[in-house]
Order: structure tokens, then sequence, then C-alpha cells
């Protein structure tokens, strides 16, 4: 896979307006997160800032 996963160590605290939990229990990122974030990882994120269309694998400007 190669992928670069090093952003994710350098999260040292979540702020509360940039995620919420599920009743299921799963995190979700908020818009704010991803922007800040700063890039789209492609999986079809609830609130992706960046417009990525997960079925057609592609980003919608």
């Amino acid at each position: 896979m190669g992928e670069d996963y090093s952003a994710f160590s350098k999260i040292s605290k979540l702020d509360i307006d940039e995620y919420y939990l599920t009743p299921e229990g799963y995190k979700v990122f908020t818009e704010k997160y991803l922007l800040k974030r700063g890039y789209c990882c492609k999986n079809g994120c609830r609130h992706c800032p960046y417009g990525f269309d997960k079925k057609s694998g592609r980003i919608k400007k």
C-alpha cells in the first residue's frame, strides 16, 4: 500500500468541534478537522469538504 499515515501520529488532542460520536460509538470528523488536516483521504468521509465522490472515485469541483 505504501500510504503515509505520519500525520495521524502528530495529532495530540482533538477539539470538541472537530469530531462527534455516532450513536453506534464511531468517531466522525467534522469539516473543520478535515480542512485542518489539509488533504482528501479519498475514503468518502461524511463531511468531506473536498467533494470526493466514493462511487466515481473522483473529486468533484
